[in-house]
């Protein structure tokens, strides 16, 4: 299981208060807590080291150009991608700080970052899955409220994934939504996207700001999950074709010509024969403009995702009591289906939850990060099942209390 060590980077101070400060990065991973608590930021750095272990296992780039210090690509190219500090180093640091320690330990890869170094140390004898990588931005509803938005000038990870939710539009047959019953339609001529209800059609623009969140969270999600699956079962590289690759590699970095940017884009390109094994889908509040039922149809959906392949991982940012809560439903489901020897029992479970997206306890790590001290800590469990006492519940109960406070009130008037 691959984990990250974060201290003092942006919000996030002493980090993790157990373990020696490594938080896992799970088959599932939560992290909850309030705004500018720094969730997103560890997803954006989980994210980048992830990468940055892929593209040396890939042979993209050497050690030497990510530990160059005379360049810092980890502050001036990787940070800036995920918005975490800026492209032109005499900016000041946004999250960056001079006792900042940023550690990783993947696979096949140790990478630590610490007073403007990186050292990266192989490891060796391990298996490695090759991830197809996404980042879901809170973003994604702007690619569908606004129409081409493809032809603005979109950065970093917001540009990928709109990559991604182009080839995914594109690759539409027949297809519909966990969420009432609703089919969807591509022109590819007009480049509109439909929603078809019972008795009504109309384009994405014009739909619920709910689906204009969830469609691209959903359809990127299942086209990358089904093309990892469906690459999975493909031959690897002949060794011809690695040699074409390693010379196609050589080239790119021989050609003078090409920015770092261009040669970034070339050796993704070239990388991409690669077949991938895993997915590592990273979403930042999946629940997002979503009614509770339609939160927890859109978590078993990507649950269900997550489960097509053993190395797949799920890392999600949330503020909704509802996921914890859903997720708490999941493990249980999975307990119960292990247990079940009834073919009865288990088409009874199976209408109450899709047997494709229970969850093992051990699969799953929620944390809850401390806007105020910039701490971490994990989600206490019960029997294997997450705790109810999470800092979303407490808050609901803060809401119950200042009503019995007016109702009290009410009473002396």
């Amino acid at each position: 299981m691959s984990k990250i060590r974060i201290k003092n980077f942006g919000p996030i101070k002493d980090g993790y208060q157990e373990n020696d400060g490594w938080l896992d990065v799970n088959k599932v991973t939560v992290f909850v807590g309030n705004q500018g608590s720094g969730k997103s930021t560890i997803a954006k750095l989980i994210s980048t080291f992830i990468w940055i272990e892929k593209a040396l296992i890939r042979g993209d780039y050497d050690k030497e150009w990510f530990e160059s210090k005379s360049t810092n690509r980890f502050k001036s190219q990787f940070l800036p991608y995920h918005r975490l500090g800026f492209a032109d180093t005499k900016k000041p640091d946004i999250y960056l700080k001079p006792n900042s320690i940023v550690e990783y330990q993947g696979d096949a890869y140790h990478i630590k970052y610490e007073k403007g170094t990186m050292v990266i140390t192989e490891i060796s004898n391990v298996a490695y899955s090759l991830p197809q990588i996404m980042y879901v931005p809170a973003e994604r509803n702007f690619l569908t409220y606004i129409k081409d938005a493809g032809e603005l000038r979109l950065s970093g990870a917001l540009r990928d994934f709109n990559t991604e939710y182009e080839k995914a539009k594109n690759s539409l047959k027949d297809f519909s939504l966990p969420i009432n019953n609703i089919n969807i339609e591509y022109n590819k001529q007009y480049d509109n996207l439909y929603l078809r209800g019972k008795d009504y059609k109309l384009e994405i623009a014009e739909a619920a700001s709910g689906f204009q969140s969830f469609v691209p969270l959903y359809l990127v999600s299942s086209f990358l999950a089904k093309s990892v699956k469906t690459s999975e079962s493909k031959e690897t590289m002949s060794s011809k074709e690695k040699l074409r690759f390693e010379k196609g590699v050589q080239d790119i970095w021989n050609n003078k010509n090409l920015t770092d940017e261009q040669r970034t884009v070339a050796l993704s390109a070239l990388s991409s024969k690669f077949n991938k094994s895993s997915f590592v889908n990273i979403v930042e509040e999946p629940e997002q403009n979503l009614f509770p039922s339609s939160q927890w149809k859109m978590l078993q959906s990507l649950l269900e995702f997550n489960n097509m392949n053993l190395g797949n991982k799920l890392i999600l940012t949330t503020h909704s009591p509802y996921l914890i809560s859903y997720l708490t439903l999941s493990v249980k489901a999975e307990s119960l289906n292990s247990r079940i020897q009834s073919d009865n029992l288990r088409t009874e479970l199976g209408e109450i939850i899709s047997l494709n997206s229970t969850l093992n306890s051990d699969n799953l790590s929620i944390y809850e990060l401390n806007e105020e001290d910039g701490t971490i800590a994990s989600l206490e469990t019960y029997n294997g099942l997450p705790s109810d006492e999470n800092k979303l519940n407490e808050k609901l109960d803060e809401g119950n209390e200042l009503f019995a406070k007016l109702l009290d009130i009410q009473k002396r008037l």
